[in-house]
């Protein structure tokens, strides 16, 4: 059994990125693992100020927020998961801002080496490239975390909720989760 963490960015409910990471963790779950998914868009999480003062005052971050929360899931996940729309080539700021405050376990001396990674996207661009930066930023933080990339479904021309629904990225998205 491995401990999953899903990191999702919509803000969206029942939003196409939010189906993905649904089939995502269903496929897990199936296979045994222990899943939590902590949907970013609806939690306080404020921006790294860099203070340095990271795990300093007996959490991670000494600004009072969500992160504080989600840093032990993090710490303890086998696999992490990132789930998100496209937003402007990149990742939505609610994700963006959890991926900043890892510089808390940088600064704490904290390893979260060794993980499995994922990343399940989708956006209305029918322009599979609009992706790249999206893509290179995640290929970026795996190898500097020293965590490996175990998969990516990337899925262009999807704008309405639902649009992603009766396609079979979503059977293939829960084949993904079954094999972490």
């Amino acid at each position: 059994m491995k401990n999953v963490l899903i990191l999702t960015g919509s803000p969206r409910r029942d939003g196409n990125s939010e189906l993905l990471a649904d089939a995502f963790m269903e496929g897990a779950e199936s296979a045994g693992n222990k899943v939590f998914k902590f949907e970013c868009a609806n939690k306080v999480i404020r921006p790294c100020i860099a203070c340095n003062t990271c795990y300093s005052a007996g959490s991670p971050c000494t600004l009072d927020d969500d992160f504080n929360l989600l840093a032990p899931y993090i710490q303890n996940a086998d696999a992490i998961v990132f789930a998100c729309p496209l937003y402007w080539f990149t990742f939505p700021s609610s994700i963006k801002l959890v991926i900043d405050k890892f510089y808390a376990f940088l600064m704490g001396n904290v390893d979260i080496s060794k993980k499995d990674a994922y990343l399940l996207a989708c956006g209305e661009d029918i322009n599979i490239n609009a992706f790249d930066g999206l893509i290179l930023t995640y290929k970026q933080i795996v190898n500097y975390l020293d965590w490996e990339d175990k998969g990516q479904i990337i899925v262009p021309n999807v704008r309405n909720i639902g649009d992603i629904k009766g396609s079979s990225v979503l059977i293939h998205t829960k084949e993904l989760g079954a094999g972490v």
